[in-house]
């Protein structure tokens, strides 16, 4: 009786540790519906472990799920939709430009999140969390949310390794071999792409210290006046950070020890049926088909209407069939054999034996998901990382890059039928979709379980780097090397007057010799 009693205890205990329920707050800022999608995949992994998530964002689920709760923010998704149409003229200015353009937006949309009426009353409840997770892109005040509710900060990541998250946890850069997202580099750089990206890293270095970080710690101390440490302490404190990226799908590079990749936590790793019409579609085309999306933020029908017809003049001289995502239910000139709509389910479509590949504009998200379901695809970049991602998809052998600005009819044909011509590109990007599936655990699951290991352990705080710690003079050795240096320099100095002293006393008591001898 004892020993069924010890038993059932164990196991109640056990259970108990399995069930436990953590009060989880999801911060998910952007208008932007690409970065929801990942960052919205980790809020349903957790509340399906049974754990509460309050999730803020522009896009409340539109089926309920247990244990999640919405708090929606309007402002922000109207000013997202607002801007989406100047997307494309980007491509027109230069990076250093739309890299403050960036920034500047980021500084706006971080006021706007502040205030949003439901987050102000959010933020005037009694309600408590156990962690926040929060999208690290261009938002750093909002990391006060943590340090207000007094948990671990966890930071999210959706656009890969990048000085706005690598600087939370102290993960090395070395511009040597890591090339910047916001350039079209390898990590095998030539002299002057060396000095290209260093000179660009010294400019967002200087940039983020002195203008941007300063403007989003003045919005940290408005909108959290009785915080206990100001953003920068809790900016270097982050429990953890969660990169949506993979090493099969960017270049090897050192991260610290909480610094995780999960990226592709997002694809269904399920195929779901697809609409029958779009099935219909799909499946009576002889010569299969072809799937063409700019993503969420990038509109196909702001496209000017020169490269509208380019591409529509294309696609109609084609014997494949064309999905082509268009958000206007009106296409003047659609040939035939192209389907248009303003939404397709990505992943499912990719998942179809018959898709042949994808055409896309290079976001980390679409080329990721074209990666696991091993189509190859054909990139036409407009801003971002979109350029580096499609550099390495054509020097890796699973992709062509067109150039949107020069986009001709003869060069988008011919990266078509270069595509459909050559199964080099299905058997590469093959190659690479089984090793970004060769993992030891589904990227989700590893999301889920850093996440609650930073609760258990009261934030991790034994992951903490101590670089974080360190000034720029201490972390890059200056002073040391200033006192090795000024050491050794003093020591080469010494025994240099001492052998100029020895030379001069050799001289002197030579002459003198030399005297003694005449006389005699």
């Amino acid at each position: 009786m004892h020993l069924l009693t010890t038993i059932l205890m164990a196991s109640a205990i056990l259970l108990g540790s399995q069930v436990q329920s953590y009060r989880i707050l999801g911060i998910l800022h952007t208008g932007a519906r690409s970065h929801h999608i990942v960052g919205s995949a980790l809020m349903k992994g957790l509340a399906r472990k049974g754990h509460d998530v309050t999730v803020i964002s522009p896009f409340p689920l539109k089926e309920p799920l247990k244990n999640y709760h919405d708090i929606e923010t309007p402002i922000i998704k109207g000013i997202m939709e607002s801007t989406a149409q100047h997307l494309l003229e980007t491509i027109k200015k230069n990076v250093f430009v739309n890299v403050k353009g960036f920034h500047e937006m980021g500084l706006n949309m971080t006021r706007t999140f502040l205030q949003e009426p439901n987050v102000r009353k959010l933020l005037a409840s009694n309600q408590t969390f156990d962690v926040v997770i929060c999208e690290v892109f261009l938002s750093e005040a909002l990391f006060g949310l943590s340090e207000h509710y007094n948990v671990p900060l966890i930071g999210l990541g959706t656009f890969g390794a990048h000085p706005w998250n690598t600087d939370l946890v102290g993960s090395p850069s070395p511009p040597s071999y890591v090339a910047s997202a916001m350039l079209p580099f390898r990590d095998h750089m030539t002299l002057w792409q060396r000095v290209g990206n260093l000179a660009y890293n010294t400019f967002e270095r200087l940039l983020l210290d002195l203008y941007y970080l300063p403007k989003q710690e003045a919005i940290y101390k408005e909108f959290f006046p009785n915080n206990k440490r100001d953003m920068y302490e809790v900016r270097r404190n982050t429990a953890l950070v969660l990169l949506n990226q993979h090493v099969s799908l960017s270049f090897s590079r050192p991260y610290v020890h909480n610094q995780i990749e999960v990226g592709g936590m997002h694809i269904n790793r399920k195929r779901s049926p697809l609409p029958a019409d779009l099935e219909k579609f799909i499946n009576e085309s002889k010569y299969g088909v072809i799937y063409f999306s700019m993503g969420s933020n990038l509109r196909s029908k702001f496209l000017p209407l020169e490269k509208r017809q380019i591409i529509l003049d294309t696609f109609r001289g084609l014997k494949q069939r064309v999905l082509w995502k268009f958000e206007d239910p009106q296409l003047e000139g659609k040939p035939d054999n192209v389907y248009i709509s303003s939404w397709f389910p990505q992943d499912d479509i990719l998942a179809h034996p018959k898709v042949k590949f994808f055409i896309t504009h290079g976001g980390l998200l679409s080329t990721t998901e074209s990666i696991y379901h091993g189509k190859p695809f054909v990139g036409i970049p407009i801003f971002g990382d979109q350029f580096l991602n499609m550099n390495r998809a054509e020097a890796s052998g699973y992709g062509i890059r067109v150039d949107y600005t020069n986009l001709t009819r003869e060069s988008f044909k011919s990266a078509i039928e270069r595509m459909l011509s050559n199964d080099s590109y299905a058997k590469r990007v093959a190659e690479v979709s089984a090793i970004y599936r060769d993992q030891l655990m589904d990227p989700l699951d590893l999301a889920v379980h850093w996440v609650e290991y930073v609760v258990r352990h009261k934030g991790a705080k034994h992951l903490h780097c101590a670089g974080q710690d360190l000034s720029f003079i201490e972390y890059h050795s200056i002073d040391t090397m200033l006192i090795l240096f000024g050491g050794v320099s003093t020591v080469i100095l010494l025994l240099m007057l001492l052998i100029r002293a020895a030379w001069r006393w050799l001289q002197f008591a030579l002459a003198r010799k030399d005297i003694k001898q005449k006389k005699h």
